[in-house]
């Protein structure tokens, strides 16, 4: 009963790798480390370098570990990227998965997990969201996604396979052990600028927007730990492998921050009191994204255990330490690399 994670050396991706490992479930990783990193596989999970979209390459490894599951990661994820490029996400998001789908069939795969976002809703009105709120996502990116749901819906319906499609609010922190976290250079979550902000590593933080209808007239998110996250796929997988029905629903935790209560929390665990610039409204930003968790937690069981807005930054300014090092040691004399401690942050 082998789990395949495509994307498993990514963010998200190699947190649920570090779940399963740690539960001792037999995995394999297949992810072409376009944004991925190999040195986050845990010791003793293969890790297979090509692309989730190649059928032949998903369809032999499926026959050769007797792949049962597969957890669906790999994809793109930058929203203006996805804006300036909607073909390339179409193709990475859509069409990938469209083979990755038929494969699973081709193989008999009878379990699917798939990573989505809360993005296929839009702009919505409302707050909390439901999973049955209107999905009339505004960009590529949320498009690329809502059709892979489509596609497995339609799928589930044709073929003897079931699904699970979570729906992710704003991911953040890290492995609690120090294992993973978020690496890409690239990455625009405001919690991990927040961080490199703390650490002397950007001269400030922008905030885009001090004008909507929210209590301090900044955003407000919905912040869900990464490994909590991680540990609602497992409940998944669990759920699909015990003959469970398909289901899709929201992860998040049911309450959200604003972007100022977010950076005083960064300040607050850090002991940094960096600058922070006001800026104007970004186009397409809601003022507020909460999702409701009725479902997840009644259908799944999912209790988290690391919802604690501090807790959340803790772990990720403690990534981000842990990745500055390394960049120090790698430019520093092998002499002096023992030498050089990290700053006294409170994490």
């Amino acid at each position: 009963m082998t789990v395949l994670v495509t994307g498993g050396a990514g963010y998200i991706g190699s947190h649920m790798v570090l779940a399963l490992a740690d539960a001792g479930r037999d995995t394999i990783v297949l992810d072409d480390l376009s944004t991925g990193f190999a040195d986050q596989i845990p010791a003793g999970v293969r890790l297979i370098q090509g692309d989730c979209g190649d059928e032949a390459l998903v369809q032999r490894l499926i026959r050769e570990y007797g792949v049962t599951a597969i957890v669906h990661f790999a994809g793109s994820i930058v929203v203006p990227d996805s804006v300036t490029d909607p073909l390339g996400y179409y193709f990475n998001n859509t069409a990938k998965s469209r083979a990755l789908i038929a494969a699973a069939v081709a193989g008999g795969v009878r379990n699917f997990i798939f990573s989505s976002t809360a993005a296929v809703y839009g702009e919505p009105d409302i707050s909390p969201i439901s999973e049955s709120s209107a999905m009339q996502p505004i960009s590529p990116y949320g498009a690329s996604k809502l059709m892979t749901e489509w596609m497995l819906r339609d799928t589930v319906a044709a073929h003897d396979i079931r699904s699970v499609v979570l729906r992710y609010f704003n991911v953040a922190g890290a492995d609690p052990e120090g294992r993973s976290g978020q690496s890409f250079p690239r990455a625009t979550h405001l919690i991990k600028l927040a961080c490199q902000a703390a650490l002397g590593q950007r001269s400030h933080l922008d905030v885009f927007g001090q004008d909507y209808a929210t209590p301090d007239g900044t955003c407000v998110r919905d912040y869900i730990h990464v490994s909590d996250l991680a540990r609602a796929h497992v409940l998944a997988l669990d759920h699909l492998q015990k003959g469970g029905e398909s289901l899709t629903m929201n992860c998040g935790y049911g309450r959200g921050f604003s972007v100022l209560e977010v950076i005083e929390a960064v300040k607050r665990v850090s002991g940094v009191d960096f600058a922070v610039r006001l800026a104007p409204r970004r186009a397409g930003d809601p003022p507020s994204l909460v999702a409701a968790t009725d479902r997840i937690r009644e259908r799944l069981a999912f209790r988290p255990e690391r919802d604690e807005l501090d807790l959340i930054v803790a772990d990720a300014l403690g990534w981000e330490v842990s990745l500055q090092q390394r960049v120090q040691e790698r430019r520093a004399p092998r002499a002096n690399s023992a030498t050089q401690g990290a700053p006294a942050f409170a994490v």
